[in-house]
């Protein structure tokens, strides 16, 4: 295996973990959205994550991830008696979106965590890779 493989492995997953905060923070964003209609309600995003694999059978080894997609929330949204907001419906309830801000919260700081992780794996790869050149010298 090629010692520049570590910087595609890394690279994929500072790739995933931006996708995760993209998600989180729509999530943390619409959380206080309503509608009149529960249909209409934002819905939360998470990305589904999928390792990346060469080869076959036995001598298969992971090389990385990729996003397999992004998958909605099927949660029911919570119902608030409202009957003054202009968008309630006919029985004075709005909708908002089922999201645990504390969960998401939570979520941010591990993918932030992960994507620094995933820095600092290229950097000190950069630096092993510079110091067997400098041995040479």
């Amino acid at each position: 295996m090629s010692s520049f493989k570590i910087f595609d492995v890394a690279g994929t997953g500072m790739s995933a973990q931006s996708v995760r905060l993209n998600t989180t923070a729509s999530n943390l964003a619409n959380a206080d959205s309503v509608s009149g209609d529960p249909t209409q309600v934002y819905k939360a995003k998470h990305p589904l994550f999928e390792a990346i694999r060469s080869g076959i059978g036995a001598k298969a080894a992971t090389t990385g991830v990729s996003v397999k997609g992004i998958v909605e929330s099927q949660s029911a949204p919570t119902a608030r008696y409202e009957p003054g907001n202009p968008l309630a419906d006919t029985k004075g309830f709005v909708y908002a979106p089922n999201v645990n801000t504390v969960e998401e919260m939570v979520d941010m700081i591990s993918a932030s965590r992960s994507y620094q992780n995933n820095v600092e794996v290229m950097n000190t790869a950069k630096d092993m890779m510079l110091a067997t050149l400098r041995l040479g010298q």
